[in-house]
């Protein structure tokens, strides 16, 4: 199955960063999906307060054992954009905003918020 994190505020969280491992471990195919620009986009318009801002988010790729490819920067662009049609399970995220604008989309893919007390429960509910 294919899932979707969000990093900051979601994947940076040592829990979920446990349960994308485990996610991984069993042969899920796990993505990072965030608002964040990428390092192209950082460089091209020498944005030096950004530079290695991105790091962290190819560190917790690799403990996770999530690939470099399964990285995506949507650059502010809604993350909806990117997920339709692409099969996702669900996408884990604390951003209101992005979780309405996936429903809004009419994908299958479920939003799910991290805040949520039962979050990992509706994770895994998910992915039976």
């Amino acid at each position: 199955m294919k899932v979707s994190f969000d990093f900051d505020n979601t994947l940076s969280r040592k829990d979920v960063q446990e349960f994308a491992k485990q996610l991984v471990d069993e042969g899920h195919e796990v993505w990072i999906v965030t608002s964040r620009h990428d390092d192209e986009t950082i460089a091209s318009k020498n944005w030096h307060f950004a530079k290695d801002q991105n790091k962290v988010v190819f560190e917790v790729a690799k403990k996770c054992g999530i690939k470099v490819e399964h990285i995506k920067f949507t650059c502010m662009q809604s993350k909806s954009i990117f997920i339709k049609n692409k099969e996702f399970v669900f996408h884990l995220d604390d951003d209101t905003i992005e979780l309405m604008d996936i429903l809004e989309s009419g994908d299958k893919c479920k939003p799910l918020n991290v805040d949520h007390i039962n979050w990992l429960e509706n994770c895994k509910e998910l992915i039976k």
